[in-house]
């Protein structure tokens, strides 16, 4: 039987290029979504062309209570959840003066509230068969802080906690926490930049390119597979060589 792997905001971006990967590599597939409905399924239509199972799943990940549902619907209907990947998130640009509580709020509730309701609805079953793979999405920000994304930049630093955190906790249950700190990618959370800031986030990056989401899609991957089994409570950074 194949493993699954529940992929928060699987539709696009990081998301969609770790689901193909997850697929390519013989895993079963859980991909939520929010309001992407239509290229959800367009993405497991995808995914069943490499032989396993993918079903799409709708769910608000900041509300416990479909999180809660979507979760029982996987075990129904393809089994227990073996891998997790955190990836759902957003991101907003504003001086700090000018975040409101309903903005803080907001990105804490998708960003980290998000990942705990998902982590604690399937622990359980990974700690009862004593395995099971975390891996959650934080960013370069998290780690070094950003200017005017005060609000984003300290959700994903709780992320990194987060991680270290269950990961000390888990351990002994066969179940390893990890944490990956994406830097420029190409993706739709970047596209409100103009060229010229690509252009000299570009110049910043020491490899000399901006990121592709194939290339945080690989190091998810690896760190669910066995070959990562000793490795946890880790900050990958698949950035470029930006934050040194």
């Amino acid at each position: 039987m194949n493993k699954i792997a529940l992929i928060t905001g699987a539709s696009r971006g990081i998301g969609k290029a770790a689901a193909i990967a997850f697929a390519k590599a013989g895993y079963d597939v859980a991909v939520n979504y929010n309001n992407s409905a239509e290229a959800a399924e367009d993405l497991c239509l995808e995914l069943k062309n490499y032989g396993v199972n993918a079903a799409a799943f709708q769910a608000d990940i900041s509300l416990r209570s479909q999180v809660d549902e979507i979760v029982s619907k996987i075990r129904k209907t393809m089994g227990n959840i073996s891998v997790l990947v955190n990836n759902t998130g957003i991101a907003e640009q504003a001086l700090f003066t000018d975040i409101s509580e309903e903005m803080w709020d907001r990105m804490f509730a998708v960003n980290v509230k998000g990942a705990y309701n998902c982590t604690q609805a399937v622990l359980p079953d990974m700690i009862h068969s004593k395995y099971g793979r975390i891996i959650n999405i934080s960013s370069m920000w998290g780690i070094s802080g950003a200017s005017c994304e005060v609000h984003y930049s300290a959700s994903k630093a709780a992320i990194i906690g987060f991680t270290k955190a269950l990961a000390k906790e888990e351990g002994l249950s066969g179940i390893t926490v990890n944490c990956i700190a994406p830097g420029v990618i190409d993706t739709d959370m970047n596209r409100h930049l103009s060229c010229e800031d690509m252009a000299c986030l570009k110049e910043n990056t020491p490899v000399g390119r901006i990121g592709t989401p194939e290339d945080v899609a690989e190091a998810i991957l690896f760190l669910a597979s066995e070959n990562a089994s000793f490795i946890t409570g880790q900050v990958l950074s698949i950035d470029g060589g930006f934050i040194l």
